[in-house]
């Protein structure tokens, strides 16, 4: 009978109280109670369900927890912390003193790789201050318009009457102003005197703005007030540093200034504005005002042209979700009216797809909304980009560190072995290790601090920026020492459980040397080093060629030769005179007057355009029309590929345009010569034009047109030969003849062009230089790793060198696996690298096809890089004497 009623399997107690009673009962006595408890236990189970019987035993273990019973603290491990952790430094010094090569190899991976996010961690937190200075920055919001029909666009300007409908039927909206970001015809640049002198000096930063700006985005005042500073018609107010340069710690207030000699429209200085804040995305340093403004008869009431972006101030309890969808009643009320009394054909897909909505003010530098407008912006693409690149960077300084920490077990067994002897537990042995860990920490934190200061200027000049580290900033020593004691714990956890896992007995009988030559993981976080590395080389190779195939194709212009003369348009009506003088010299070729050009920093004139007659019928397309004389086509070397050039003598020509390829096939003309378009004039096509890239090669090439049109700011001079200080010279002379009392200022056209891709040039070096470190980094853990093996095999070399081994053979064989390692690598990275490449191009319509022998140059350059670092050691493994590897045995 007592056989049936047993259970057919063993029958145990509930593990977690059997774990509390070991916990918290003496050693002597929690086996014997744990034995009679258990046999109560299965006597108990014989007669009633499982659930009382393990409540009554988690009962009877709560009885045992008694001082009796209760095990003793080891009270000796915290009888002296301070001698505990002096002895944990010692050691540790003396670990750092008898392995230098290890200790500075550690200490320069984690410094080079600390000091990496330092710079990157100022660069991003640097571009994610831009517009945070604002008292009300949650307040603070610029109107936009989002054309919702799938394609997205997004631009900020509006028709000038749209500020004072929000003020006036919105009464979410507290204040609103406008502003022009640009000087109409100048780009934003002028030549400037004082009434009362002769010498121009030419200025940039000028823009137009309501007196209400000033209040709207707390700009704040030097001299003058926020009320009056703008509130007369031709009043300026000037930055602090435009005052001081023009009259001293005067007050300039009621001062006079003189633009491009218009003294009949002179600007009488209203006050001074501190300077703009460098994280501002306004760095203006004169700001005209809109008041009395009208730039033509009905300009401020018309909706026929967008010109003016509206900042506002919210009030504290406005809902902008719920004021965006009221913001259509502009749409309906206003502009959709307007369409329709022009007959333009467009209204209907405006009323179904036009949106007015706000971008916060603090969201303009780093634009995730994507509005086009006249600013320049960060990325925040390149933002996770390079913030993922410093922790991978990091990241590999930590594996050097576990990979040459686990690498020298058997160098650290014996003391391992001997600390447990003399009574150490696991625990002291891993605060020994993690105690190192967090030196080599602070001493690498320490370097990198250095190695920063050091670097920052190059680091400035690589990424376009003014950095420095935040010293005074109370927060900074704080979050480097806590920086410092997570990333040595971190880095010194695995190691630390390692390697107080030794057992004495293993250590004893010699096997756990053995054991440690070859490392599953080891060999992973090389793997991953390399992988890392060769994804940053592609990275690298791709954008060098992207950079290299932007700067030399053909882009339907000639860029080089041409000298850019700025501030023709303060000749007057000496502009012919000017362009026939220039026109007579030797090394010139060919001289056009424009404000259009394909560079960046000239004018852009977007219209809606049609094919004569349809404006009512069709849907408008956008396109670019441009001022140019007859001898545009030549100076800039764009091709004629029908028609005929602009005729001078000929009346008819100034109602006739040049087309380009794209604006004809947008309206659908096979043979566009002799046809007629229509903006808000009607134009007779007398040529096309090779279509070419006028913005950067990111996006396709719009529509464009050129009419007939003489004058302009920047004189262009297309040079007979590349001997450019030779024009320089002789168009300076010309210029001083007929502008004695103006600076002869010019750009070549090729760095304008530069200029436009100066984000992805900073892009490339920045990669380069990360790419670089990235290499040097896992290069120096290789470079270790490589000689602890070789020192764990020195025996094994010796014994093949005597035995006839050659040179060749030991590098081979010390060399083979990491090859294979490498390779694993290789194939690892090109898939990565092949997706992310991908996604990056996919921000230009004109690129670089992603050809096999990137991802080969790429691999062969890192397997290299590591054969060369390896090679070192292996070569003075093979040529080492034999007899010094025996003589121990």
């Amino acid at each position: 009978m007592e056989q049936k009623n047993r259970p057919h399997s063993p029958v145990l107690p509930p593990r977690l109280a059997v774990r509390m009673l070991r916990a918290f009962c003496n050693k002597h006595l929690s086996e014997a109670i744990l034995g009679d408890l258990t046999e109560l236990y299965e006597h108990r189970r014989t007669h009633m369900s499982k659930r009382r019987a393990d409540a009554l035993f988690y009962f009877n273990v709560l009885q045992f927890l008694q001082p009796f019973a209760v095990r003793e603290k080891k009270i000796f491990m915290q009888s002296n912390p301070y001698a505990m952790l002096q002895n944990y430094f010692k050691v540790g010094v003396r670990n750092m003193n008898r392995h230098k090569m290890y200790t500075a190899i550690t200490i320069g991976g984690f410094a080079l790789g600390l000091a990496t996010c330092l710079m990157i961690f100022l660069f991003i937190s640097d571009e994610l201050s831009y517009d945070k200075h604002y008292a009300n920055g949650d307040r603070l919001y610029r109107l936009y318009n989002h054309y919702n029909n799938g394609d997205g666009d997004k631009w900020m300007s509006t028709p000038a009457s749209v500020a004072g409908i929000l003020r006036e039927e919105f009464p979410e909206v507290e204040k609103a102003a406008r502003l022009i970001p640009y000087k109409w015809y100048n780009g934003g640049n002028n030549l400037l005197r004082k009434d009362d002198g002769l010498e121009n000096t030419f200025e940039e930063g000028f823009a137009y703005a309501d007196p209400d700006l000033l209040d709207v985005l707390e700009i704040p005042m030097v001299y003058g007030n926020h009320q009056q500073a703008l509130d007369k018609a031709h009043t300026v107010v000037i930055s602090r540093r435009i005052s001081e340069k023009y009259y001293g710690k005067e007050d300039p207030t009621g001062k006079v200034l003189v633009l491009n000699d218009d003294k009949a429209n002179a600007y009488v200085i209203g006050g001074v504005f501190e300077n703009f804040p460098r994280h501002s995305h306004l760095d203006y340093d004169f700001l005209l005002t809109l008041t009395g403004v009208e730039f033509w008869p009905g300009e401020q009431t018309s909706w026929c042209c967008w010109n003016y972006d509206n900042y506002v101030r919210l009030r504290a309890d406005a809902n902008v979700p719920d004021l965006e969808k009221k913001l259509l009643s502009i749409r309906d009320k206003y502009q959709v009216p307007y369409l329709n009394e022009t007959g333009d054909a467009t209204s209907a897909d405006v009323k179904k797809y036009h949106l007015y909505q706000f971008q916060k003010v603090a969201n303009v530098h780093l634009n995730p909304e994507n509005v086009s407008d006249n600013f320049s912006h960060g990325d925040t693409r390149y933002l996770w980009l390079f913030g993922g690149v410093a922790c991978f960077i990091l990241a590999l300084a930590c594996v050097n560190f576990i990979n040459l920490s686990t690498a020298r077990s058997a160098n650290r067994a014996k003391e391992v072995g001997l600390r447990k002897v003399v009574g150490s537990g696991r625990c002291m042995v891993m605060r020994q290790f993690l105690s190192e860990s967090l030196m080599y920490s602070y001493v690498s934190f320490a370097f990198a601090l250095i190695i920063t200061v050091l670097a920052l200027p190059y680091f400035n000049s690589l990424a376009g920026k003014s950095l420095s580290l935040p010293w005074s900033a109370p927060w900074f020593l704080p979050a480097i020492l806590l920086s410092a004691f997570v990333i040595g714990i971190l880095a010194g956890l695995y190691p630390s459980f390692y390697l107080s896992s030794f057992q004495p007995i293993q250590v004893l009988r010699g096997t756990l040397s053995r054991g440690t030559k070859s490392s599953t993981l080891r060999s992973a976080m090389v793997v991953f080093q390399f992988t890392t590395s060769i994804i940053l080389i592609i990275g690298t190779l791709v954008i060098s060629r992207q950079i290299d195939f932007i700067m030399h194709s053909k882009v339907g212009f000639e860029k080089d030769q041409v000298l850019m003369i700025q501030g023709a348009n303060t000749l007057g009506s000496s502009q012919e005179a000017f362009k026939a003088e220039l026109q007579k010299l030797s090394d010139v070729e060919d001289v056009t007057i424009t404000n259009y050009l394909p560079v960046s920093g000239t004018n852009r004139d977007q219209n809606g355009t049609w094919l004569d007659g349809r404006s009512k019928i069709d849907k408008a397309v956008g396109a670019q029309h441009w001022y140019a004389d007859e001898d545009y086509l030549k100076t800039m070397g764009m091709k004629l590929i029908d028609g005929r050039n602009f005729i001078p003598t000929l009346a008819s020509d100034s109602q006739s345009v040049i087309v380009n390829q794209s604006l004809a096939k947008e309206l659908g003309l096979k043979k566009p010569v002799g046809e007629k378009i229509m903006t808000w004039e009607t134009f007779t096509i007398i040529g096309v034009v090779e279509d070419f890239h006028y913005e950067n090669m990111k996006g396709v090439i719009r529509p464009l047109f050129l009419s007939k049109g003489s004058g302009g700011s920047i004189a262009c001079v297309k040079g007979k030969s590349d001997k450019m200080q030779s024009l320089i010279a002789s168009s300076q002379g010309v210029w001083n003849k007929f502008m004695p009392h103006q600076p002869f200022r010019y750009t070549f056209m090729s760095d304008n062009f530069a200029r436009m891709y100066e984000d992805v040039q900073r892009t490339g070096r920045i990669f380069f230089t990360f790419a670089s470190l990235a290499v040097i980094v896992a290069c120096l853990g290789l470079f270790a790793l490589s000689a602890f093996m070789i020192e764990q095999r020195t025996k094994e070399i010796s014994v093949r060198l005597v035995l006839g081994a050659s040179a060749n053979s030991i590098l081979r064989l010390l060399g083979q696996n990491f090859v294979k390692l490498i390779a694993l690598s290789f194939v690892i990275a090109v898939p990565i690298g092949r997706y992310m490449m991908n996604l990056w191009l996919q921000e230009y319509t004109y690129k670089i096809p992603l050809t096999w022998d990137v991802f080969v140059v790429a691999g062969l350059l890192a397997l290299a890089v590591a054969v060369l670092t390896i090679s070192y050691q292996s070569i003075r493994a093979a040529r080492t004497n034999p007899a010094n590897g025996l003589r121990t045995e």
